[in-house]
């Protein structure tokens, strides 16, 4: 198979170690990992694994993933060169899914448009942005969604009408195994960067309020209906909480840290327990937002 990724075009490395692109510092290597630097490229490579009947992992800038500590099999992937480009047309822009979000807010500033600020303060790019529905108190992703050009596991490009994508609370309803390829946004004018000021206090806020000084994800759980996720955790007296080298922040409950050497399995633990106690103490089974990576058997984070 390594020959017949070589020949779409794309980077191909194999058992490359992924620890400085994960944002957790924590987790194995990828058996191969593709950078698809064209939509040609990412169509060869679809079709490579399908036909190999390999699993492919798409991997943002691993702000949302936790990688099992023996890695991740098939085909890890990484969109690239034009597949994280922007190309701007009046209020509209059209958006490479590696693009990350806080290269977008840059050039979306300096084109006097604005629109995306439900993006400011997250570490990912433009797909995951779409497959998570991302977003914070300013907004979500579906808000300024037009449609997601999507290549399918068999290589195939589809195009989906935001309508079409299922977009809910840090969820989305794409045909499964697909790769957001590209999407395209709605943006309005900001002549007068009132709206860019508004996003810059947001995250003002959010320093003042996170642990941004060690390695997270993040948000470890989605909110709940009607609550937070970090508000359950401080209840249930979980901050601190630490299994190996992984700790529950004493500043935001809900961001689980790397102190240093902490591994997958350290993590995915705390997570657990995390649930456990939570679930048992309030009756609210949390939803974790960071994504598990590589064999983890079935219910790794089952309680």
């Amino acid at each position: 198979m390594l020959q017949a990724l070589q020949e779409t075009g794309a980077k191909v490395r194999e058992n490359a170690d992924l620890n400085r692109k994960l944002y957790w510092r924590c987790g194995g290597p990828a058996r191969f990992l593709v950078e698809a630097s064209s939509l040609e490229q990412l169509q060869a490579v679809m079709r490579v694994a399908h036909a190999h009947q390999q699993p492919v992992t798409v991997l943002g800038r691993g702000s949302n993933s936790l990688v099992h500590d023996d890695g991740i099999s098939g085909i890890t992937l990484m969109l690239k060169g034009a597949l994280a480009a922007v190309e701007i047309e009046g209020e509209r822009a059209v958006v490479g899914g590696g693009l990350r979000l806080n290269v977008l807010l840059s050039r979306l500033d300096r084109a006097g448009l604005a629109g995306a600020e439900p993006f400011a303060g997250i570490p990912g790019t433009m797909g995951g942005a779409v497959v998570m529905n991302a977003g914070t108190t300013l907004g979500e992703a579906k808000d300024l969604l037009v449609s997601a050009e999507i290549v399918l596991p068999d290589g195939s490009l589809q195009v989906l009408e935001v309508g079409q994508l299922g977009l809910s609370y840090r969820h989305s309803a794409l045909p499964p195994g697909s790769v957001v390829a590209r999407a395209t946004l709605q943006l309005q004018s900001d002549s007068e960067g009132t709206r860019a000021a508004a996003r810059e206090a947001f995250l003002e806020r959010r320093k003042a309020t996170q642990p941004l000084d060690l390695p997270s994800c993040g948000s470890t759980f989605t909110n709940p209906p009607g609550d937070s996720a970090g508000r359950l955790i401080d209840a249930c007296g979980l901050k601190g909480h630490r299994i190996g080298g992984a700790v529950i922040s004493e500043k935001h409950a809900n961001f689980f840290l790397n102190e240093g050497g902490a591994s997958s399995e350290d993590v995915r633990q705390l997570i657990v327990h995390a649930r456990r106690v939570v679930f048992e103490q309030t009756g609210v089974l949390l939803r974790p937002e960071v994504q598990l990576l590589g064999d983890w058997g079935p219910d790794p984070l089952g309680i």
